[in-house]
């Protein structure tokens, strides 16, 4: 007598209309900015489109947009699959969880947003801060592309690998501090004449909402 083995087959349909949507947003961004696409594509390499964007357009123009929407997709989709993958979110309703992370994100970055744009306006720094603003959000958007490739490859390929999320999680970081360091460095002199603010601007808006998000999954 043959032994019966129970596998548990998942549905995928739903993450493949979500990649389907995060890879439109790249092809309209490619198709209309063709020019600006390829000079943010070497962003890690090459600092040229910071130096060329970051004095007009920035937060505003629709290549940034449709950039954030696909790393908004992407990230709200590799935080599912750790959390599924390390068994901290119920496998059931899947879809429903997805679309509370990818809700929790959009409040999340709105609410950091506008708290920036909110002090930029009481200490009339409106153009630093938005300088600002536009160079760390073009290093996220670049590390949406990391999340796409690990989520096709958590998805279809390498199922459950913890090996690939490690990985993944070091190039994001990576990257981001690229941008964190590129920041730091053409705002050196006016960090430097205003470094307690600038640490209370860290420990207010940077690290205490990662201590929060860490604080809450470890409950």
């Amino acid at each position: 007598m043959n032994d019966v083995v129970l596998r548990t087959l998942q549905n995928t349909d739903w993450i493949t209309l979500i990649l389907c949507c995060s890879i439109l947003a790249i092809v309209v961004a490619k198709s209309f900015f063709y020019q600006r696409f390829y000079n943010f594509i070497i962003l890690p390499f090459n600092n040229k489109y910071i130096f060329m964007y970051n004095k007009k357009d920035k937060l505003s123009h629709w290549f940034t947009i449709f950039l954030f929407i696909f790393q908004l997709l992407n990230l709200a989709l590799f935080i599912y699959l750790v959390a599924r993958i390390f068994s901290i979110s119920d496998q059931n309703n899947s879809e429903y969880i997805y679309f509370i992370i990818l809700g929790s994100l959009f409040l999340f970055f709105s609410a950091k947003i506008l708290l920036h744009l909110g002090n930029a306006f009481v200490f009339n720094t409106s153009g630093i801060i938005s300088e600002f603003l536009f160079k760390k959000i073009s290093y996220q958007n670049y590390s949406g592309f990391i999340m796409f490739i690990a989520n096709i490859l958590l998805t279809y390929v390498l199922k459950d690998s913890k090996t690939i999320i490690y990985v993944s999680s070091f190039l994001i970081l990576l990257i981001n501090a690229i941008g964190w360091v590129t920041v730091i460095r053409n705002h050196q002199k006016l960090i430097t004449n205003n470094f307690f603010y600038f640490i209370l601007y860290l420990c207010a808006l940077e690290i205490t909402p990662l201590v929060l998000i860490g604080d809450y999954f470890k409950d």
